[in-house]
């Protein structure tokens, strides 16, 4: 199948790499020399231009925001063709992947959001937690396609089930970062050894992915690799807060960990990982990390 991938970042890169072993693979990206690199190592091909991409049977867009989508939807819509299928794995807005499908459908062409989870090793190891919002059909065509990077892939629902379920994961997500981060700094605080703290906590009703995997290696090994930009998880809470004003939901919580989310953005800078907020919650407490 001839599958034209638009966004080679951290996770489009390896994911695009795996989708070649078995298909036509056209790579586009904002910076060409890192399409230029997935050509010349991963056996993909470097479109010409984005025009190129349109001659493909799926296209997998997978970018910083839904805005960036949008604006690849209104140069390719002209050259779309009827039974193409659009698969966005952008960790997108669900009402603008709404509007999105409405515009392709008009075309003829299928759209999917499957936004993904599982951070950079999962692209790399093709390990990967897909949800994908569509129809039934859309589902199962973008399944065949995706199996080749992700272990898990779950039908959530209709258009923009995806985009709602991962922004609303990534709030928890964010929450849990924040709290424990609170509890193991006031833990050193009360002189009881970070170690100690984390491994009491991981035997015991507060583990989590932050307790067990995140924070030890930065609040007590010292090392703050960049796995997820702050900028972006910024932003998927802020659209999982804008939903539940929607919805007209009472989610105290979230608009709580929406507000430190952004004042942390605004203290540590675009370029910051989203583990780095506790930074903020050391300092906030006059904690050395």
């Amino acid at each position: 199948m001839k599958i034209g991938f638009i966004g080679l970042g951290a996770m489009g890169f390896p994911m695009a790499r795996h989708l070649s072993k078995e298909h036509q693979v056209i790579v586009r990206n904002r910076t060409r020399e890192k399409a230029e690199k997935h050509a010349r190592e991963h056996g993909s091909t470097l479109a010409a231009d984005l025009k190129e991409c349109a001659s493909a049977d799926v296209i997998i867009t997978i970018l910083p925001t839904s805005k960036e989508v949008d604006e690849i939807v209104d140069q390719l819509l002209p050259h779309l063709r009827r039974g193409m299928l659009w698969i966005d794995a952008t960790s997108g807005d669900p009402n603008v992947s709404r509007a999105t499908a409405a515009r392709l459908n008009e075309k003829g062409v299928e759209f999917v959001d499957a936004p993904v989870t599982g951070a950079v090793v999962g692209a790399e190891n093709a390990t990967l937690t897909i949800m994908i919002g569509g129809s039934e059909k859309g589902f199962e065509r973008a399944r065949e396609i995706l199996r080749l990077n992700g272990k898990t892939l779950i039908h959530v629902g209709p258009v923009g089930s995806g985009h709602a379920i991962k922004v609303l994961t990534n709030s928890i997500m964010g929450a849990t970062v924040w709290i424990t981060s609170e509890c193991m700094l006031l833990a050193k605080q009360l002189g009881i050894d970070m170690k100690t703290a984390f491994a009491v906590t991981n035997a015991g009703s507060g583990r989590s992915n932050a307790s067990e995997n995140l924070l030890p290696m930065r609040l007590v090994d010292g090392k703050w690799p960049l796995v997820f930009k702050l900028a972006h998880h910024d932003k998927d809470i802020r659209i999982a807060a804008a939903l539940s004003h929607q919805q007209h939901a009472s989610t105290p919580m979230l608009a709580l960990t929406s507000q430190l989310f952004t004042a942390a953005l605004h203290e540590l800078g675009d370029g910051a990982d989203y583990i780095e907020v506790a930074k903020i919650v050391a300092k906030m407490n006059g904690t050395e990390w």
